[in-house]
């Protein structure tokens, strides 16, 4: 894939924006939700959608094909003028990491402040991500809960990691949307309806593509 934001020369001074990272296989509102709640609520002027590439958490199902999740997430996103669709994690060779992910934003966008937007589960397992230390200086991070979310076993971690870490992760409730993408393609799977789940043109491209069956 070519035109993608976040490697093309940098025209407008951005002082902060988000990278909303994931497989979105597939994308829908409650990563959408996610991601408005973020840029309003941090005040974030941009916020990047990263389909990932070659995720190393994600081995128990086969994902979908990039190029499929990379359209589905620009349609979903088309409406919104402060949210973009970004490729680069698939326009690189091997697995993704979000170290690789925000060390190219940090060149294109030199001096702005980087929020990284995730699951407040996947916070859980930090420690365990790739140059983690480096990581948490280059970005801060918004963890979103939603139903579910394990808050206390959560809050107890946090409590345990370093102050200068602590600073670095910011937690963020998200209005009741227990919607996931397992779900959605469990659904299709088993030919139930997915309306409502995801924007329109989403599950029309599901649809035509004959994605998840």
């Amino acid at each position: 894939m070519t035109g993608c934001p976040a490697v093309q020369a940098q025209h407008n001074i951005v002082r902060s924006l988000g990278i909303m990272g994931g497989t979105f296989d597939p994308i829908h509102y409650g990563h959408l939700v996610t991601a408005e709640a973020a840029r309003e609520t941090f005040n974030l002027e941009k916020v990047f959608f990263v389909p990932s590439g070659k995720p190393p958490h994600k081995k128990a199902y086969s994902v979908t094909e990039a190029r499929h999740r990379y359209l589905m997430t620009i349609l979903a996103v088309v409406t919104n003028p402060y949210f973009e669709a970004s490729s680069i994690e698939f326009d690189r060779a091997g697995y993704s990491y979000a170290i690789d992910t925000v060390k190219e934003f940090k060149q294109r966008y030199t001096g702005t402040e980087i929020f990284f937007i995730t699951g407040a589960d996947a916070i859980l397992e930090i420690l365990t991500w790739k140059n983690v230390d480096e990581l948490m200086q280059l970005c801060h991070f918004i963890a979103a809960t939603r139903p579910g979310t394990k808050m206390k076993e959560i809050t107890a971690f946090l409590k345990k990691l370093p102050t200068v870490l602590q600073k670095k992760i910011h937690l963020l409730e998200i209005p009741a949307l227990a919607i996931s993408s397992t779900d959605i393609r469990r659904r299709v799977a088993e030919g139930r309806t997915i309306k409502y789940l995801l924007p329109e043109p989403i599950e029309q491209y599901i649809v035509k593509n004959n994605l998840y069956k």
